[in-house]
């Protein structure tokens, strides 16, 4: 592993523990040049299907992008950090499982608005609003009306 600092390849281990559902190991390091120390996250890299986009490219699944988009989201939100972990986490396992080789991106979004309509129903709301490009404000205010005349805890 490379110090981030430096870039000197030789360092130590100095903890090691599990987290997140034992599914990542997280590591504590120490450079041996600089002596500065760093984090650095493992996980089991899984065979993620390609996301078929609107306009039908094709690229790989990117947990990266998930993440920065429910960030964006929940920003200002009293939201933590590690139920978008979480959420991030299950939309991976459900694509993973479901053994297809190529999804729409739509599945996702619908995955990720599904999970923030019951983490933080603002966040739901912006993030609604940008992945459903409302055009106007009546568009926005039906969702508005359909969430508040949704029981609290139904997420269809």
């Amino acid at each position: 592993m490379k110090c981030p600092f430096c870039a000197c390849i030789d360092n130590k281990v100095i903890d090691s523990r599990l987290s997140q559902g034992d599914e990542v190991t997280r590591r504590r390091r120490e450079c041996e040049r600089c002596t500065r120390r760093f984090t650095t996250y493992e996980r089991i890299e899984l065979v993620l299907p390609m996301v078929v986009k609107k306009d039908g490219r094709r690229e790989p699944f990117d947990r990266l992008k998930v993440m920065a988009g429910l960030r964006r989201a929940c920003e200002k939100r009293p939201v933590a950090w590690d139920k978008l972990e979480q959420l991030v986490d299950k939309i991976e396992r459900d694509l993973v499982e479901s053994g297809e080789k190529e999804i729409d991106s739509s599945r996702i979004g619908e995955e990720v608005m599904r999970g923030l309509k019951e983490l933080d129903q603002v966040a739901y709301v912006r993030f609604a609003s940008v992945y459903r490009s409302f055009k106007d404000i009546h568009e926005f205010m039906a969702e508005l009306s359909h969430l508040l005349t949704q029981p609290k805890g139904d997420s269809e």
